[in-house]
């Protein structure tokens, strides 16, 4: 962890964060100022719906095999070239992906025995909620009449505390962090269907959904970036999960 991960530098996590805002931008404005034809294209909601629904369960799958979330704590092959009980204590050191660690105490919670990361189950729930509402709006009959920028303009704020929640204070503790992630995701949707529900263009709504993978891939971005910071704060030879000294817990 002295070193950031090669697959993330602060100029990479700027630039995502630039497109991401420039992209909640449009989105305001084509929701208060639609410049584009309504579409009268039958199949336009099920394949913006399944569109967005291919992300959720992608979104999914991450969640509940998070290997990747653990590469930037992965123990390095010279490491595992030295001793094979050293990278066995450092996989079951990872507690919800995260070292047992006090610095990423606010990351995680506990359910009984079992260590989940907050973000990550945060994720899980708003996913949930966005595919069920995908079942109901873009598979049913049920439409937001005149609450369309009031979606919109909750989506936005839950899109936006999800890309600031790994540098706003109020928001490092377990729970602010579980919130955060379940309201990012649903605040993607919303912002989905206000986009559909003002402008009815596939364009459009295909394009939210390009938009959305992007805030996704920001947000796991600056959620490593996070990590390296918090890591970068600790002297290597005071680390045990650095030097591979874990000891399980009791």
């Amino acid at each position: 962890m002295r070193k950031l991960n090669s697959q993330i530098s602060k100029s990479t996590v700027l630039f995502q964060v630039s497109v991401s805002l420039f992209g909640l931008i449009l989105v305001v404005l084509f929701a208060v100022s639609p410049q584009v034809s309504q579409e009268s294209f039958i199949w336009r909601k099920p394949l913006a719906g399944s569109a967005f629904a291919i992300v959720c369960v992608l979104g999914i799958l991450a969640v509940l095999f998070p290997s990747s979330c653990s590469k930037p704590f992965a123990v390095s092959t010279k490491q595992k070239r030295l001793s094979p009980q050293v990278s066995h204590a450092a996989s079951s050191s990872l507690k919800g992906h995260h070292p047992q660690c006090s610095h990423f105490s606010g990351h995680v919670f506990a359910v009984g025995e079992r260590t989940f990361c907050a973000t990550c189950s945060g994720l899980f729930l708003g996913t949930l909620f966005a595919l069920a509402g995908v079942g109901v709006y873009f598979f049913g009959n049920w439409r937001l009449g005149q609450n369309v920028a009031l979606a919109v303009a909750v989506g936005v704020v839950g899109v936006a505390l999800g890309l600031a929640q790994s540098s706003l204070p109020i928001l490092q503790k377990g729970v602010m962090r579980l919130f955060t992630g379940a309201f990012f995701v649903a605040g993607a949707f919303l912002v989905l269907l206000g986009i559909e529900e003002s402008t009815r263009s596939i364009s459009l709504d295909l394009f939210v959904v390009a938009l959305s993978v992007l805030w996704l891939v920001t947000k796991i971005s600056l959620s490593k970036w996070d990590h390296y910071r918090i890591c970068s704060r600790c002297a290597p030879e005071c680390c045990d999960f650095e030097r591979g000294l874990w000891k399980k817990e009791v």
